[in-house]
């Protein structure tokens, strides 16, 4: 096995321990939250949400070790870049957000809004950064198979748990007059 591939399994394997640890935080803020009296709401999707993580952890190093995809540089450094990115996004809400977050659907709003960081200018960057990290981590090492079950697939999960947490949190009068101009995933330029 070449270098390239060794690195790219590891680098998933960093990636799988990242996300244990981000459950770790989730449960801890959903106890906290639980204290403070939020309750949480059930998504049947959420088992498609972490089969779909781990999926694409298992599919791009499948895909990469038994189709022997090639490292191509031209498309490695940009997707890094764009994976890199994604995830200091994901930590950015993760810190911004603080007890607030967590990977499943809890009534956290009526404790308060989080309306700064990157909430300053759209309503679900988690999912934006969520979304281009699973696309572009699998074209890292030119899996294009993983990355495009990736797309399809988030975007069937993610359709069910908005409509899910946008009802939750636009009942909270106060969510809705921070976040009721603000778009979904992309800020506005102009």
């Amino acid at each position: 096995m070449d270098l390239t591939r060794i690195a790219f399994l590891i680098l998933l394997g960093c990636v799988g321990l990242e996300r244990v640890v981000e459950l770790q935080v989730s449960r801890r803020h959903q106890r906290d939250l639980a204290s403070c009296g939020a309750r949480k709401h059930g998504d049947p999707q959420y088992c498609w949400m972490v089969a779909l993580h781990a999926g694409v952890l298992i599919g791009a190093a499948l895909e990469v070790t038994l189709l022997h995809r090639p490292f191509i540089a031209l498309l490695a450094f940009p997707a890094l870049a764009l994976f890199a990115l994604a995830t200091l996004l994901r930590w950015w809400v993760i810190r911004t957000l603080g007890i607030h977050w967590n990977t499943e659907v809890m009534e956290s709003a009526p404790l308060g809004v989080v309306s700064e960081g990157p909430f300053r200018w759209i309503r679900h960057p988690n999912y934006l950064g969520v979304f281009i990290e699973l696309i572009a981590l699998p074209l890292i090492h030119t899996a294009w198979i993983t990355a495009a079950f990736a797309a399809a697939g988030n975007v069937l999960v993610l359709r069910n748990r908005l409509r899910i947490e946008e009802r939750l949190l636009d009942a909270v009068p106060t969510y809705r007059a921070a976040m009721s101009g603000k778009p979904r995933f992309f800020p506005r330029i102009f």
